[in-house]
């Protein structure tokens, strides 16, 4: 059996800033992301509920530093970075600006519409980020079939997966709001996926929900 382990990274500077943080742009984990990726790196570590064959994260700096912090947990594993698990993709024009300046120049976005329409300007279509990231974790699942795989990636590609492997539609029909740090578990048992857990952020007690905007 494959085990498809989907970790959300941990709060970033480009969400305490309001930016659209691609991957030219992103700052990295915010302090309190840095907790939060402390505070799961523990939780792994004690109740070792994941034994990890492959450690994987996007390239977007936020996602790489949630693996770091937790690869001691998993054994120090080493980390591939694989740009195709990257978050929507914003363009060069859009990547670094505020979500209100983004707004104001170009409206605000229908995520539910046509998604071969909807996107970023000058960056990706939501179906071609959908298609993209899907086609990455088909590929790595395919490629390590009965291992445990630990994916260190971002809420859209967890959107897209779960899309993906549960055979629904590709946008609309229901909306998730996956928290930083969470773990969302998929099984393959030929010929089916399976979800076995979503949003799993146990280990974020005690932790403030977000960090307070300036």
């Amino acid at each position: 059996m494959t085990r498809l382990v989907l970790i959300r990274h941990g709060e970033s500077v480009s969400t305490v800033e309001r930016r659209i943080g691609g991957v030219r742009t992103c700052g990295g984990l915010s302090p309190l992301g840095r907790k939060q990726a402390e505070a799961l790196a523990a939780r792994l570590a004690r109740t070792g509920e994941i034994q990890a064959d492959l450690l994987v994260s996007s390239t977007i700096r936020r996602a790489v530093e949630t693996a770091e912090i937790i690869a001691p947990a998993l054994g120090e594993l080493p980390i591939e970075q694989i740009p195709d698990l990257g978050e929507h993709e914003p363009g060069p024009d859009c990547d670094g600006m505020t979500f209100d300046a983004f707004i104001e120049r170009y409206g605000q976005p229908d995520w539910s519409g046509d998604p071969y329409l909807v996107g970023f300007p000058g960056g990706e279509t939501l179906a071609g980020f959908k298609h993209r990231a899907a086609t990455a974790l088909h590929l790595l699942a395919a490629g390590h079939e009965g291992a445990t795989i630990v994916v260190t990636c971002h809420a859209g590609v967890v959107d897209a997966a779960l899309r993906s492997f549960l055979n629904v539609s590709m946008a609309g029909v229901f909306e998730l709001s996956t928290t930083n740090t969470s773990l969302t578990e998929l099984s393959h048992n030929p010929p089916r996926w399976r979800l076995l857990r979503y949003n799993d952020a146990a280990h974020l007690e005690g932790l403030p929900h977000e960090t307070p905007h300036a």
